[in-house]
């Protein structure tokens, strides 16, 4: 049975892992942006739009609430992703305060020339990994992920 020194130890050390994971990440979306000439900010909002979209758009709060930025912060980058024509901006047909965004063709069609570079990365990203292991580890970051907002929420209001 792990003492409570290795349990803390193994939780700085994944807490590290975690940091030098995010770095690499950081790293390669710049890249990505970089081949879109766009910024790492931007590129990140495209990938949200693509993976939040079903067919109708999608909203600046829920490509906000997926990245965990500011709304405001995404409406000034869409609209300068529209002027630079990778994406849509159109008023919801529920309330026409608020925009629905979608990729344009111009921007899939950018985005799918990467799509062999990307494989090529996701399989050096995953190497030795198969599918039930990222499925299994995926679960497990989403229980995380879930357990650290906690956390931070109780830090934020004292309970911790």
């Amino acid at each position: 049975m792990a003492t409570k020194d290795q349990t803390d130890k193994a939780a700085r050390d994944f807490i590290w892992n975690i940091v030098e994971i995010h770095s690499q990440l950081e790293d390669i979306h710049k890249n990505w942006a970089h081949l879109l000439g766009i910024t790492e900010p931007q590129w990140l909002i495209l990938m949200a739009i693509d993976e939040l979209d079903e067919g109708r758009g999608v909203s600046g709060i829920a490509v906000a609430n997926k990245l965990r930025i500011h709304p405001g912060f995404v409406t000034n980058q869409t609209k300068r992703l529209e002027s630079l024509e990778f994406l849509t901006r159109v008023p919801s047909p529920d309330d026409a305060r608020y925009v629905q965004m979608s990729l344009t063709q111009k921007a899939r069609t950018e985005i799918a020339k990467l799509s062999i570079k990307r494989q090529g990365l996701n399989a050096t990203l995953f190497d030795g990994l198969d599918g039930a292991s990222i499925d299994y580890l995926n679960k497990r970051l989403s229980l995380l992920a879930k357990n650290s907002r906690l956390a931070s929420q109780k830090l934020s209001i004292g309970v911790l």
